[in-house]
């Protein structure tokens, strides 16, 4: 019984009371499993100083590639892309993709291209299926775009662990590029509720002026200055989201299961039609989908012991 869980992942509440058990294991999402450890004393009794967002946004932007100027920092994408799909207007969007993304333009329609649109919303890399669309195709539809008055919205929540997919540093050069950045997928907190929106002067204050004066909590503000100082984990977080990912494609196609996209934070398999409830029945978590019963998405393990509790419901199941 898939069919409350197709919506987005994380439901691991309803699925321990639907299906029952404890210990559960969420593969439902594409969050890093070894997060970020560092650890963050934030003031919680005094509103966060405008200094503390000017740092964030500052070491985000030096991360990111791009001109602070750009840069605005943002309680979640999720949550920008919505302001973003109501201010622009009207859009369309590639499919499939995030949920948030058809609903950003509601009286839009999916496409593999902008077409006629006023706006073009896509994610790169891809969700769910882990696709990769190269900056020259990405740039000839700006070009399109702008030469309407366009827009091309880019939302690269999973780009941090492949950083060269990125056209975040051509915000500002392309002057009809919006940009969404996440922190808690590849940093793996996604509680903190942490992101950012790169576009011009336009889009920024137009944020800035909704979000008001305390976009973000303490804890958001020093966490992301910290760990976007973190040269040596970040590094080393990109060569493990792969390896892992390397030994998913193994472990799957081990099981003859056909494994597609390059995003290293999940796997989508064909051919799993069923295997969501298997798996639930072992309490191990996964993403089903309405729109296409054959595909499930898997997030990646990383302890030992969860690699051998997902072989064992893979080979028992």
């Amino acid at each position: 019984m898939s069919e409350g869980f197709t919506h987005h992942g994380g439901a691991l509440a309803a699925a321990a009371r639907y299906f029952g058990g404890e210990d559960w294991l969420d593969l439902s999402t594409g969050i890093n499993p070894a997060p970020w450890p560092g650890a963050i004393e934030a003031d919680w009794q005094r509103l966060p100083e405008r200094e503390a967002l000017v740092a964030l946004e500052a070491g985000a932007a030096a991360h990111f590639g791009v001109s602070p100027d750009y840069c605005c920092a943002v309680p979640g994408s999720e949550m920008a892309l919505r302001l973003i799909g109501q201010w622009i207007g009207a859009g369309s969007y590639r499919w499939p993709a995030y949920r948030t993304h058809a609903s950003a333009f509601p009286d839009g329609e999916a496409a593999d291209g902008p077409g006629g649109a006023r706006a073009f919303l896509l994610a790169n890399p891809n969700n769910p299926d882990g696709r990769i669309t190269p900056a020259r195709d990405l740039q000839a539809w700006h070009d399109d775009l702008a030469a309407r008055d366009g827009w091309l919205v880019v939302d690269e929540a999973f780009a941090d662990a492949t950083p060269e997919v990125s056209v975040a540093s051509r915000v500002g050069d392309w002057h009809r590029l919006i940009v969404l950045r996440s922190f808690g997928k590849f940093f793996g907190l996604a509680g903190l509720r942490l992101g950012f929106v790169l576009g011009p002067g336009p889009v920024v204050a137009m944020l800035r002026s909704i979000l008001g004066d305390w976009p973000l909590g303490a804890g958001a503000l020093v966490a992301g200055v910290a760990a976007y100082r973190d040269g040596p984990w970040i590094a080393q977080a990109r060569r493990d989201l792969a390896a892992r990912a390397g030994r998913m494609d193994d472990l799957l196609a081990a099981h003859g299961f056909k494994v597609l996209g390059e995003c290293p934070h999940f796997r989508l398999i064909e051919g799993a039609d069923g295997l969501f409830d298997r798996l639930a029945h072992h309490r191990i978590l996964t993403r089903p989908f309405d729109y296409n019963p054959h595909w499930l998405r898997l997030g990646i393990p990383a302890a030992e012991m969860e690699w051998v509790r997902l072989a064992g419901a893979l080979r028992n199941g």
